[in-house]
């Protein structure tokens, strides 16, 4: 079987080859431009490596040949960078998403991909069900919910197997951190083993459903081996809800010792509380048992450990 990943040298994507080399996949495809990606990712891997961006068609066109799935993670990544540079944004998640259907609908590969939960936007039902109307409220978030919507068209139209997934906060080893669209729990992360201020924006109370990385990729390893096709998008969360303050605690308790806080202004685009509704989840993969927080955030702060420069 021959799986391609985009953004395969990314923080999910580099976790999902491991896991699907993990998995006995024969034959794992990494295409990645290494515009947020790290080739030291794939440092011991065995891959068949496409360098080059998903918006260059010929490549991806190469890179699927043969393929029996694809896992569709490549991206322009962060919110405030979508409000900064909203073409970019869409470019590289919608075009860049018709390109990798294009090259589907060539190689009869099924299409595992990723949306975000940030498509629910202003819709302040709580926890956030799939049937939800989306209300996004930033670039980003419209460019996500394009991949998802595009991916289904083309399982309507096409008759294409696809599973997008609506990722909530994906956490874990391997997350860049001490850049400015860094994620909250690598960026407090930072900053604690630094003993810098943790900068958060707002009052902290804000929540979000945070997901360990492990977690994420065991289910989109068996999405792509299975080739699973349940006809909608699934949230890939499991129903937790935690504050930013949560964390901080969760890190104060693990470290040892209080955090000074550095509270900043709220950020545009950001959705105050966020919550999945996991049911649809639970019935296609009863067999993934999620890392909690705490247990997480420990393996978090292990690997920033270990790769920390003298």
């Amino acid at each position: 079987m021959k799986i391609l990943v985009t953004g395969g040298a990314g923080f999910i994507g580099s976790n999902l080859v491991k896991q699907l080399q993990k998995d006995e996949v024969s034959q794992v495809a990494v295409i990645d431009d290494f515009s947020t990606g790290f080739r030291e990712n794939l440092l011991g891997l065995d891959v068949d490596l496409f360098e080059g961006s998903i918006l260059d068609r010929d490549l991806v066109s190469r890179a699927a040949r043969g393929s029996d799935a694809i896992v569709h993670l490549a991206a322009r990544p962060s919110v405030p960078r979508s409000i900064q540079d909203p073409l970019a944004s869409h470019h590289a998640n919608a075009t860049g998403t018709l390109h990798i259907l294009e090259a589907a609908r060539d190689s009869g590969a099924h299409v595992t991909l990723a949306s975000s939960s940030s498509v629910y936007g202003a819709n302040m039902a709580m926890p956030k069900a799939e049937h939800l109307r989306p209300m996004p409220i930033s670039p980003y978030a419209v460019s996500k919910l394009a991949t998802e919507s595009y991916a289904l068209a083309y399982k309507e139209v096409y008759g294409l197997k696809v599973l997008p997934f609506r990722f909530f906060n994906v956490y874990g080893p391997g997350q860049a951190a001490g850049h400015a669209y860094a994620a909250v729990i690598p960026a407090f992360l930072d900053a604690a083993l630094k003993g810098n201020p943790l900068p958060i924006h707002g009052d902290g109370q804000q929540t979000r459903d945070f997901t360990f990385v492990e977690t994420v990729t065991e289910a989109l390893s068996v999405a792509a081996r299975e080739r699973l096709n349940p006809g909608d998008a699934v949230n890939l969360a499991f129903g937790t809800r935690s504050s930013l303050l949560d964390v901080v605690d969760i890190i104060e308790e693990i470290l040892g010792s209080p955090l000074e806080r550095d509270h900043r202004e709220p950020r545009a685009g950001d959705v105050r509380d966020s919550q999945a509704a996991n049911d649809n989840l639970r019935a296609l993969f009863p067999m993934v048992e999620p890392v909690g927080l705490r247990a997480g955030i420990t393996k978090t702060i292990e690997w920033f450990r270990e790769t920390a420069k003298p």
